[in-house]
């Protein structure tokens, strides 16, 4: 994976590049290199190359994995070019490309392309997904919260259920394509005579035409509304996990539903809270005193103060476990544990008094603790 190229760089675009960006650099270096067309030694391997990163970047789920994890975010996804085939092209690119590369056979009239690209418009479709993120606090977090967010959705319009049409009875079959939503074109070349299928330039590729346009979308099939809608947060999630909201995507196509709007989470850090799997941290000071002869102190949770009983010859670093005050599991709903880091503060100023309490705490010592570690090496 390490030696693999930016998808970004094998289409020679820029990270933000838009859709038709995208999708005309594709056809460009798709034509350029394809075998039958570039026999250069090296065209074949830049051809499933060019394939693979158009795979990614023209599927939106994809996209978002790969531009926020890299290659290593396309390991969950399944498939691809690896034998330089086109599963990632629709039929407008085959269309486009084959009349490049097959030119000299005197057209593609066999290859019935047209036929499932019209079903594939006029059918109802899902609307792609959307993504966003948002910044939420540590202990929302680990409680759970509810957060309200402004969201712009097209959302099909009740009065004509998406046709775009006053009424049932305004919408006839397009007499330009006759209803197949694509049209035929023509050309003669040195090579023969070639024909491609296109969009039907009256009906946009849907097959209908409308008579009479609905007054409530302006004929459009969906109306543009701004929604506040409230997301639930759940206990336990932690960063660059997702929540979804069903429905708030991209409109759907021909009455298809729209897509999902997936909102992925991050955590602001703590001031002294740390996550670890379900997890918390918290370091705690305490007197060399405190430490020597054991100490009962309140220790911060996420759930509020827990008593805490600190025991006599307590070290330094050492970990004290306050068991189910930890982080809920999303799956299980068991909650992890906190763990007390124990940090054993020295004081750089004393009393008078507190000096000459430790002089005459050293003075009974027959032996230093430094005394007993140099006789270790003797």
């Amino acid at each position: 994976m390490a030696n693999k190229r930016d998808y970004y760089e094998v289409l020679g675009l820029s990270k933000g590049a838009s859709d038709d960006d995208i999708k005309k650099a594709y056809r460009k270096l798709a034509k350029k290199y394809h075998p039958d067309v570039n026999k250069a030694a090296d065209a074949e391997e830049k051809f499933k190359e060019i394939n693979e990163a158009y795979e990614v970047l023209s599927d939106s789920s994809k996209k978002a994995a790969y531009d926020q994890f890299g290659h290593a975010g396309m390991d969950g996804f399944q498939g691809g070019f690896g034998s330089g085939g086109f599963s990632g092209m629709g039929m407008d690119d085959l269309s486009d490309i084959f009349s490049t590369f097959m030119g000299g056979m005197g057209g593609f009239s066999g290859f019935d392309f047209g036929r499932s690209s019209s079903s594939r418009r006029t059918a109802p479709m899902k609307g792609d997904n959307r993504y966003m993120s948002m910044d939420i606090d540590f202990l929302d977090a680990v409680h759970g919260v509810e957060k309200l967010v402004n969201i712009t959705v097209d959302k099909m319009c009740s009065h004509c259920d998406g046709t775009g049409a006053a009424s049932k009875s305004d919408i006839e079959t397009c007499p330009t394509c006759r209803g197949s939503g694509r049209v035929t074109r023509q050309s003669r070349t040195p090579f023969g005579v070639i024909q491609q299928q296109t969009i039907c330039p009256d009906c946009r590729g849907n097959g209908k035409h409308i008579k009479k346009i609905c007054p409530h979308c302006n004929g459009q099939g969906y109306n543009t509304t701004k929604e506040q809608v409230e997301v639930s947060i759940p206990a336990g999630i932690n960063t660059g996990q997702q929540v979804r909201l069903q429905g708030y995507g991209e409109r759907g196509e021909n009455g298809g539903p729209n897509g999902d709007l997936y909102i992925e989470i991050r955590v602001r850090p703590h001031k002294h809270f740390t996550r670890d799997g379900n997890n918390i941290h918290i370091s705690v000071p305490i007197s060399a005193i405190d430490a020597t002869l054991g100490t009962t102190v309140d220790v911060p949770t996420a759930y509020g103060d827990v008593e805490l009983n600190v025991p006599a010859g307590t070290q330094p670093g050492q970990q004290l476990r306050l068991k189910g005050y930890g982080i809920k599991d999303l799956r299980t709903n068991n909650l992890g544990d906190q763990y007390v880091d124990i940090q054993i503060e020295i004081p750089k100023k004393l009393t008078k008094e507190e000096k000459e309490l430790y002089e005459k705490l050293a003075h009974r010592k027959k032996e230093s603790v430094f005394d007993k570690f140099k006789k270790s090496f003797k």
